[in-house]
């Protein structure tokens, strides 16, 4: 049995079914590198912050600062990959 949403997608043109894609695999992208960012402040915070009470001090600051970094170093090379495998779509 085909779906209402198969047979829809079969009436577009191919552009039109490109252009679907492409938008689904965009919406997926900025899914993954918003996990990434909600996983990096976790782990950061978990890895940096200690016990000092309500604010971080100048080295769990400090350790936050270069967490993050590596992070972003990590979330650039994703986000070049992701819109590396969108440009072969």
């Amino acid at each position: 049995r085909i779906s209402r949403m198969d047979q829809a997608i079969g009436q577009l043109t191919p552009q039109q079914r490109q252009a679907v894609m492409m938008k689904a695999q965009q919406e997926a992208n900025q899914q993954v590198m918003q996990q990434m960012m909600t996983q990096m402040v976790k782990q950061c915070f978990d890895k940096c912050a200690g016990t000092s009470g309500d604010r971080l001090d100048s080295k769990e600051q400090s350790c936050m600062a270069h967490c993050q970094d590596r992070y972003l170093d990590v979330r650039e090379k994703v986000q070049g990959a992701l819109q590396s495998r969108q440009d072969t779509m």
